[in-house]
């Protein structure tokens, strides 16, 4: 990954952060933190 690319994805999940938090309070990203948090268990059960 050339560092052009990892600013460019960097800014896009920035933007997609600032866009949740102001259109929807951040409800989007505290629902995929759960659902993070979930897949984090689940795997840690197959370990």
């Amino acid at each position: 990954m050339t560092n052009s690319i990892a600013i460019g994805l960097g800014l896009l999940i920035l933007g997609g952060i600032g866009i949740d938090a102001f259109l929807t309070g951040g409800d989007g990203l505290v629902f995929l933190a759960g659902k993070g948090i979930d897949l984090l268990e689940w795997i840690a059960f197959w370990r």
